[in-house]
């Protein structure tokens, strides 16, 4: 028998790790942009590599990043979050690491990658039961699934 079919909590378990995971990469990367960086420098490094509208994307960058990571980390508007995070690192893809090989090591996408592929299935999944979403808006779905032995 399959764990998760013995525990079915576990499933619910790995979406809250995997957003308390990638909710402190993303807050920690947008809290870099608002202060440690700042939206001037931001907007001029887009703006050198060629972004459309850098002062805008500069701004999206950084606000989804950060708030998008703290909506992951309370399990919040996850589908919402998850899909603005996945349109984010989708940019820094196209924009950034495309073109420079698969390795992180060498400014290739693996990371942006990763992050944009789970952002996007957190988005697709949703939060699971240990989360402001699940608590809030999964009530009545969990009353009406069937007992499980």
């Amino acid at each position: 028998m399959l764990p998760a079919r013995r525990y079915p909590v576990l499933p619910d378990v790995g979406l809250l790790i995997g957003r308390l995971a990638l909710g402190a990469i993303f807050i920690a990367h947008g809290w870099q942009k608002l202060t440690d960086t700042g939206h001037a420098a931001v907007t001029k490094m887009f703006d050198g590599i060629g972004i459309p509208l850098p002062s805008v994307a500069a701004a999206f960058a950084t606000w989804v990043e950060l708030l998008g990571g703290i909506a992951l980390v309370l399990g919040v508007l996850v589908p919402l979050a998850g899909l603005l995070l996945a349109i984010d690192m989708a940019g820094a893809f196209w924009y950034v690491h495309m073109d420079k090989g698969f390795f992180a090591d060498k400014g290739g996408y693996e990371f942006v990658m990763i992050l944009g592929a789970t952002a996007l299935a957190l988005a697709l999944t949703g939060a699971g039961r240990f989360s402001l979403d699940g608590m809030l808006f999964d009530r009545g779905a969990r009353e009406r699934e069937p007992a499980r032995v």
